[in-house]
């Protein structure tokens, strides 16, 4: 039980003192974490009468993680175009994760995972070489 609570507490501020764009890159993460837990829970026999349930909570997980990026894209950069293309890449997302969901079917999954990796990565990469005195233009966290 100790080792849990370090492990809360050490989270819980590494969230309170990292910047905004860390934040974001933290989303990533946890989004990617969730989907590969979707995508080996698709993986389990048909006698694990859980592996819905838990396909089910790791979607939901990720949807609530991409609505939250959807919520803290900023529209008045520059022209607004890069967050209205997020916007809509991050609305095929969460259409393709409702799919899998209903449809039980692991390949939306694996598809999502694919693409929102390439963005973490552009994402990690711009952080990398970004002035890390500014805040990224993509997003926006209060």
């Amino acid at each position: 039980m100790v080792a849990q609570d370090y492990a809360r507490a050490y989270r819980a501020n590494a969230v309170l003192t990292a910047s905004p764009g860390q934040l974001v890159l933290m989303l990533y993460d946890g989004a990617l974490r969730s989907l590969a837990q979707a995508r080996e829970a698709f993986g389990r026999p048909a006698s694990d009468l859980r592996r819905f349930e838990v396909i089910n909570r790791h979607l939901q997980k990720v949807q609530q993680i991409i609505n939250q990026l959807q919520g803290t894209l900023n529209h008045e950069a520059g022209d607004g175009q890069f967050a209205r293309e997020m916007n809509r890449l991050y609305d095929y997302y969460t259409r393709r994760l409702f799919e899998a969901n209903l449809t039980k079917k692991v390949e939306p999954v694996v598809e999502v995972e694919q693409l929102l990796g390439e963005v973490r990565g552009a994402w990690a990469e711009m952080l990398r070489s970004h002035d890390s005195s500014r805040e990224p233009m993509a997003h926006r966290v209060a």
